[in-house]
């Protein structure tokens, strides 16, 4: 008769690496193609949000679904970024992992962005400052102290509350200022302790045949109602990177906004959820490389700013022109998550660095 086995108490928890966060797939813990899959659609859904951007200035139907994507592209991102730093501990390997996967990167990308904004407008360079974070560099920024409070949030006994009453308080404080881009850090971080406090169970829950038809009339719905508040809402609330009085708006509309928002994102994450796909397609291996098209596209997307792309023809700000903007964002997108890319850049997103750190036993 065999020995018996002992079933474990909880699932196994894959191990997919996300670029700029620690951990590693190994033979025992395989990638699971389902957060690949979803990484990549919500990288995608950054591109699309940037380069709709400018359509947004003329045309209602594209504000309705910039207002839509960016409604919960990025908690959606944030929240899987949460959920993969659960194991994150001051380790060397960990705090290794964070130097080298964030630390670094940003002051490249620091540098890189300034100097790429001085040759492309042929304009004496911004001072860099390491307290400024330029453009997407508020997200590394963002993960730099997500990360390092991450023991906190997983031994905090009310945790979620404590990190929405954070925010609430950040959107009261005009005072909070830019440096490191705080206002958005402390915005966004719910998104992130929910994340850390996420379990497999969690993700299965989403991927039922009945929830995936019924996100079809949820998005119809969020559209149309992103539509009609188009011309009446201020777009800003949506970055979280301002205070209430920054937003001319009653104190009172911190804690009502943020809760709203945090409503809407929660329903729309969990209705993306429900469509991506479990098993490997073509695109689960470009989820590895979403720190890349995140970083890297924003040279693009400067550069279509910088040199007026958008004024180049009229038929671009028209419906024929946002549908050539989006399949060109998307193409750009994919192609800079791909291991071509990756391994061309690699000594800026991922520096391997072992000379910097002592060797442990």
């Amino acid at each position: 008769m065999p020995p018996a086995v002992t079933p474990p108490t909880r699932p196994a928890v894959p191990a997919p690496r996300l670029p700029g966060l620690p951990g590693a797939s190994s033979a025992r813990t395989p990638r699971d193609p389902f957060f690949d899959n979803a990484k990549y659609l919500a990288i995608v859904l950054v591109a699309l949000g940037h380069a709709w951007e400018p359509l947004t200035h003329t045309s209602r139907a594209a504000l309705a679904l910039y207002l839509t994507v960016y409604a919960f592209h990025m908690p959606a991102f944030i929240l899987i970024s949460g959920y993969f730093s659960r194991g994150f501990d001051l380790s060397p390997a960990k705090v290794k992992r964070l130097v080298t996967g964030v630390v670094v990167p940003y002051l490249i990308f620091e540098v890189a962005y300034t100097w790429f904004q001085h040759l492309a407008e042929d304009a004496p360079p911004e001072p860099i400052t390491l307290l400024n974070p330029w453009y997407l560099n508020w997200f590394l920024a963002a993960l730099f102290v997500w990360r390092l409070t991450t023991p906190i949030w997983q031994n905090l006994r009310r945790a979620v509350p404590v990190s929405f009453t954070i925010a609430i308080l950040a959107a009261l404080s005009p005072e909070v200022g830019n440096d490191l881009d705080l206002q958005r850090v402390l915005q966004f971080l719910p998104f992130f302790v929910i994340g850390l406090h996420l379990e497999p169970r969690h993700f299965q829950l989403v991927q039922r045949r009945w929830l995936r038809i019924a996100a079809v009339p949820v998005f119809a719905t969020a559209i149309a109602v992103a539509y009609w508040a188009a011309p009446r809402m201020n777009s800003s609330w949506f970055y979280h990177n301002d205070s209430v009085q920054e937003l001319a708006a009653p104190l009172w509309a911190a804690p009502v906004m943020q809760l709203a928002m945090f409503g809407c994102a929660a329903v729309l994450i969990v209705c993306f959820l429900a469509w991506v796909p479990r098993r490997t397609v073509w695109f689960t291996a470009l989820g590895a490389g979403t720190l890349y098209g995140f970083l890297l596209h924003g040279f693009l997307i400067k550069l279509s700013r910088w040199w007026e792309w958008y004024d180049a023809y009229a038929w671009i700000r028209g419906p024929v022109g946002g549908v050539v903007v989006t399949v060109l964002a998307a193409g750009m997108m994919t192609a800079l998550c791909t291991p071509p890319v990756r391994r061309v850049f690699r000594f800026a997103v991922e520096p391997r660095m072992d000379w910097a750190f002592r060797e442990r036993p």
